[in-house]
């Protein structure tokens, strides 16, 4: 394997940034493996020797790049500064993210003040630790950066481990909570709102910027857009809320100072975004949040993507190959390096939790149990060398090994390393409420690998096997919603039957294919709110195994539909053991992997696949009470015993898992898991009752205001979605789900409309197309607008609404083309709130007037069941016939671009080429249709005006001046109340 660079030192030169790997001691600079990324973001060799130019005031030294940030045509570097290590695999130290530099590829001076300025960050952090001083705003682990909290002014490296003298429970110092030390002790620092009402300082102008709320300052200035160029490096004491260019904060020293447009860095050129310019530095702030929160982790020499039997240490390969693309998260921002060939800078990062605990177990004699040895209280058992104790000792910066040197094997006993690693995919990846279910491709929803490993400390296989043991967690693979508006929302179905049941099945074939056997434990309510999607679960699963099985060849799925909630009523956690005896002869059958002499004597045959609705709380509880059973069997089968359940010695285990708990749920949620307390203890009480009361209002808070500009950060990172999602988020203050394929969607509706309404089987189908419509006939402007189909035959136009959340045809009008009258085309405004409403190139579309007979059929709706496909006359009047003029708008909907893997990124057509296209092409059907009609009924009278051919008419449907007379000024106060929260 290519070795990674492991230290590096990036520059600022005149035409780019340096990246040069770090020498060992007393060595001269490497400049023969150095790169240089230009100011328009392009990477290649370093050509000219730069050992000659004084870097050392400007230096920054990294160890390793996360990636090249493309923001409209801006480029930032993101290269980790801190890092602390948390565990060791075969000798291989394995590292989580601590912080990272963003840094601009706009100039020399622009890049060299990121460098200067992260520089003293690190001074002042490396002098905090030094002293042993905490700032007023450091968060403790358990209070680390979520993806869904603001950005804290600076974040601190976790605390040394201590046990807590209460509980004996081993983590990190200030762990232990309780709802009276966290609200009046610490200031409610569950959440960054509560911390800020509960301060003794009140709400100052800049903590209410920081919270998103207005001061009187911002209350006087009146939003301007400007055309901004760039911004420089986000860091950590940038305000969290959206900054206006004019009022960009820049933490000078120990100072504040504002900073004019003129000084921000001019990265920017060629065309942009306005609104993607504005948000620039709220999107850099959220990036480097995302990074440094503590939920990534990397290692220079171990794939950590993959199980610890299926490492590949003598490929050739760089590791980045090796990695499993479904969990390499910032695969997409290293396309640069990896399309320029510079394989040592690629250094994959996986997201989710790897956590690792020593300790040995003595005998006491051949007939009783074993006795554990509690690491935390034992000052001669193994401990991890940190990272901080590892730089001291450090001579060759650039080959790091692990030097732990286990102790000497306990008298009649043995030691241990239990080593827990979780890996989230990158698919449907996202933030509770805004991704829940599965996907068209089978992706479900927070999808979780976690691998448990049992090995020695030496990880030496030939003497004692190494044990791995993998569960899965992930959401009910279903089509359904809920909203984040409410503490118990309602599930929202949505899809066909046939739609869910072959993602359904997509879902669990590819399970199958990566694990084996299958055994699904749901742990949803059978009452209430969660009722109805467990019942659908059930179903669908029953249908598999009917039709076949997983693999359609008998390989059935098992089902068991746990009730945690009413099993461990009042607080009786410990009846998950009921729901373990069940589990019992599935795992059993299919075991653990087994690794000695360096082979795999033994594979798992199969998971257990476990889910609650989030697949957080309850799950966390399951999958630790699994995992116990198993290190127990695993400890057996060495002769060892031991009691992970009533043993206050092995409260290492339940930290561990609870750790484990506490990361995936800040992932996901916002904050530390539910139920911790029980995790950690194996006891429920009614303190920690209290405490996950505050974690879910907590959560309730992230999910409405934090969450949605969030996930659109996270979708594009990931290549999800262009830059254009954050003019879309600012538009609607919501991100869409970018992991539904909305153009397979929508031409699923398009032939399924066609199939039903297209009655007389000789009119061929043109073209279909799908569009934004007001909800009201003979009506330009709605409340709402929903998504319609608009069918062409050469006979007639199909305007049909559709029910999405069942793909059935709620209703629909047949318009003979001899009917149309006029084509209209041109600006459409239907908002004012936000400046993409406003933009005449992408808000137009078109009316279609048309006349219609009275007495005839209009619309025809479906009165009976959406399943029936029966359909009933309901707009029928009676009286005289005669002609009516009748018109239907239509808005062109954005592009959605979705980089789906595999596909070539074409560029869609834009607003106002769809509505041109669409226009021209009704009116040349309808015209030819005219002319069939005369030849064929020559003797038929036309009007002069019928007999004219259509032509397209180009003016504004609704113009800007007209859009803004019509909006209300509470539709207005409304929008900006939530944009000042939710921006």
């Amino acid at each position: 394997m290519p070795g990674l660079v492991r230290k590096l030192l990036i520059f600022a030169a005149v035409d780019g940034l340096i990246l040069q790997p770090a020498p060992p001691r007393n060595h001269p600079p490497t400049t023969q493996q150095a790169i240089k990324i230009d100011y328009k973001g392009n990477v290649g060799p370093l050509l000219k020797d730069r050992r000659e130019e004084d870097t050392a005031s400007s230096a920054l030294e990294s160890h390793g790049i996360v990636g090249l940030l493309k923001v409209a045509t801006s480029f930032f570097l993101i290269s980790i500064c801190g890092r602390e290590q948390v565990a060791q695999i075969r000798g291989k130290p394995v590292y989580k993210i601590t912080d990272v530099a963003l840094i601009p590829l706009a100039s020399k001076a622009d890049a060299d003040k990121a460098i200067v300025f992260t520089n003293e960050h690190l001074q002042r952090h490396k002098k905090a630790e030094g002293d042993g001083e905490e700032e007023s705003e450091t968060e403790s682990e358990y209070e680390a950066p979520s993806v869904t909290d603001s950005l804290e002014e600076e974040t601190i490296s976790p605390p040394t481990e201590v046990k807590d003298s209460l509980t004996g429970q081993k983590g990190p110092a200030g762990r232990r909570t309780s709802v009276a030390e966290d609200v009046m002790q610490k200031k409610g620092l569950y959440g960054r709102f509560a911390d800020k009402w509960f301060s003794k300082k009140g709400w100052s102008a800049e903590s209410r910027r920081v919270q998103g709320l207005s001061s009187d300052e911002d209350l006087v200035k009146k939003h301007k857009p400007q055309d901004v160029e760039s911004t420089v490096a986000p860091e950590e004491e940038q305000p969290a809320s959206p900054v206006k260019p004019d009022a960009l904060i820049l933490p000078e020293k120990d100072g504040r100072e504002p900073v004019s447009p003129e000084e921000i860095p001019k990265a920017l050129g060629g065309s942009k975004d306005s609104t993607t310019v504005a948000l620039l530095p709220k999107i850099l702030r959220t990036t480097k949040m995302y990074f440094a929160s503590g939920n990534f982790f990397y290692s220079y020499d171990y794939d950590l993507s993959r199980g610890v039997s299926q490492q590949k240490p003598l490929s050739g390969l760089p590791l980045f190959k090796q990695s499993d693309p479904l969990y390499f998260w910032n695969k997409h921002i290293m396309e640069s390096f990896i399309n320029a060939g510079q394989h040592n800078f690629i250094l994959p990062i996986i997201q989710g939790f790897v956590g690792q605990r020593a300790f040995s177990i003595k005998l006491v004699d051949t007939r009783s149990s074993s006795v554990v040895i509690d690491p935390a209280s034992n000052p001669d058992d193994i401990q991890l060398q940190s990272w901080h104790e590892k730089q001291n000792a450090e001579t060759d910066s650039s080959s790091e090994t692990n030097t732990n040197t286990p102790l000497p094997e306990p008298e009649n006993g043995k030691n241990f390393l239990l080593t827990l690693i979780s890996r989230r995919s990158v698919q449907r990846a996202g933030l509770r409420y805004l991704r829940r279910g599965v996907d068209d491709e089978g992706n479900a929803a927070n999808s979780v690998e976690s691998e448990q490993i049992l090995s020695s400390p030496t990880w030496d296989s030939t003497a004692d096997a190494i044990y791995s043991f993998t569960q899965y967690r992930g959401s009910i693979p279903l089509f359904f919603s809920q909203s984040p508006y409410i503490l118990k929302p309602q599930v929202a179905f949505w899809g066909s039957p046939e739609t869910n049941a072959k993602a359904f099945k997509r879902h669990f074939s590819e399970l199958s294919a990566r694990y084996g056997s299958i055994f699904s434990a749901s742990l949803v309510d059978k009452h209430g709110t969660e009722a109805k999607i467990g019942e659908a679960y059930e179903r669908q699963a029953t249908a598999l195994n009917s039709e076949g099985g997983i693999d359609g060849h008998g390989k059935l799925l098992g089902f068991e539909w746990f009730d945690f909630h009413e099993v461990c009523r009042g607080m009786h956690f410990e009846n998950v053991s009921k729901l373990m005896d069940t589990l019992g002869p599935f795992l059993k059958s299919t075991g653990w992997t087994e690794i000695s002499n360096d082979q795999e004597t033994h594979k798992q045959s199969g998971i257990l696949r476990t889910n609650c609705m989030d697949c957080l709380d309850r799950t966390n509880v399951v999958q630790s009470a699994t995992a116990r059973g198993a290190l127990e069997n695993q400890l057996s089968a060495g002769g060892f015993s031991i009691d992970l359940q009533h043993d206050p010695s092995t409260s290492w285990f339940n930290t561990l898992w609870a750790d484990n708990g506490d990361a995936i749920s800040r992932q996901y949620a916002g904050t530390a898991a539910l139920k911790g307390d029980f995790t950690r203890t194996r006891k429920r009480q009614i303190t920690g009752a209290l405490t996950d009361f505050g974690l879910t209002l907590t959560r309730y808070y992230n999910n409405i205001v934090n969450d949605y500009f969030a996930q659109a950060v996270i979708d594009y990172l990931l290549g999800r979605a262009t830059d254009s999602i954050f003019a879309e988020f600012e538009a609607d203050m919501k991100s869409s789900d970018y992991f539904i394929d909305l153009r397979k969607v929508r031409q699923a509706a398009i032939e399924r409309s066609a199939g039903i309404v297209i009655e007389d089987k000789e009119e061929d189908l043109v073209a279909g197309w799908t569009l934004s419509v007001p909800s009201a006939a003979n009506a330009l402007k709605t409340a709402t607008f929903e998504e319609a189909v608009l069918l062409l035959t050469e006979r007639a136009l199909y305007f049909c609404r559709l029910d999405w959340g069942t793909e059935k045809v709620r209703e629909f009008e047949r318009i003979a083309l001899d009917h149309v009258e006029g084509v209209v085309r041109g600006v459409y405004i239907t908002s004012t709130l936000a400046q993409r409403h406003l933009d005449t190139e992408k808000n137009v579309g078109f009316v279609i007037r048309y006349r219609a007979e009275m007495g005839s059929e209009l619309v025809r709706r479906n009165t009976r069941s959406l399943d029936s496909g029966t359909w009933n006359e309901s707009s029928k009047r009676g009286g005289k016939k005669q002609d009516t003029g009748r018109f239907l708008a239509f808005k062109a909907l954005p592009p959605q671009t979705s980089v789906a893997t595999g596909e070539t990124n074409v560029e869609p057509e834009n607003e106002v080429e769809v509505v041109k296209s669409i226009c021209e092409e009704v009116v040349r059907i309808a015209n030819k249709e005219r002319k069939e009609t005369i030849q064929w009924n020559p003797e038929e009278q036309k009007e002069p005006s019928q007999e004219k051919e259509l032509a397209v008419e180009e003016r504004d449907i609704i113009s800007p001046a007209d859009a803004k007379k019509s909006t209300g000024y509470l539709e207005q106060l409304g929008y900006s109340l939530k944009k000042l929260v939710w921006a």
